[in-house]
């Protein structure tokens, strides 16, 4: 006879501990896209939003949702309390690591990481890819010629060649310095991409559908996860 006591049956309707454990990461992929004045990013993140059915979140939003907090509770309304936590930890990494200063920008870098715990969402600007994991995110940048960009932002505001010239250069002056500050990566660096994609030969349609592509072939590796060993076993010997 056992002198192990029988174990006690579960509770009627005991399920185990339901408290979700703390998220490390978003539970979906993010389009972030860095883009060249005048390269018709935003033209093409729309069509990659559609594509995809996500949606489009560009600076204009960012800028609403970061003054108007109604519009703020409700855009992220369905970010879960564990994907909110996610996302305040990832800016007090920052602000201990001193790569982020103010309050303005601290706002900002949690937005963005709010908008990435959401999810199924294409970020155009602010330095998002650099900030974001790699794994849950493909980080886009978007050029084309000068005398394109030039052209385009002319028809676009009406402005003579001079102006217009003068308007590129000055809109990626405030760009890259936004891209410095909030990532603190200057976005002429390319290495820090998945893709960079020339609008002026490919046009807006194929650069919104190489995008798409990389998005379906990207899928979320396991947690602890090396994308350059392959394991998530932790390292293993070279060979």
């Amino acid at each position: 006879m056992s002198l192990l006591a029988p174990p006690e049956p579960p509770l009627h309707g005991f399920r185990g501990d339901l408290t979700p454990p703390p998220l490390t990461r978003p539970q979906s992929l993010t389009v972030t896209i860095s883009r060249e004045t005048g390269a018709r990013g935003g033209g093409i993140a729309k069509r990659v939003a559609e594509r995809l059915g996500w949606q489009t979140v560009n600076q204009e939003m960012m800028g609403f949702l970061t003054q108007n907090e109604d519009a703020r509770v409700e855009f992220l309304a369905e970010v879960s309390p564990t994907g909110r936590a996610w996302a305040n930890r990832q800016v007090d990494r920052l602000a201990a690591d001193r790569k982020v200063v103010g309050p303005e920008a601290v706002e900002l870098i949690r937005l963005v990481f709010l908008v990435a715990a959401r999810g199924e969402v294409v970020l155009v600007g602010r330095g998002a890819g650099i900030l974001l994991p790699t794994d849950t995110t493909v980080n886009v940048r978007i050029v084309a010629p000068l005398e394109q960009r030039i052209a385009y932002l002319g028809q676009k505001l009406r402005l003579t060649t001079a102006e217009a010239a003068e308007e590129v250069e000055a809109r990626d002056r405030v760009r890259s310095a936004m891209h410095l500050a909030l990532a603190n990566r200057d976005p002429a660096d390319l290495t820090q991409y998945d893709l960079v994609l020339n609008s002026g030969r490919l046009g807006e349609a194929v650069a919104a559908e190489l995008i798409v592509q990389a998005v379906r072939a990207k899928h979320l590796p396991p947690e602890g996860y090396d994308p350059f060993l392959g394991s998530i076993d932790g390292p293993v010997d070279p060979v």
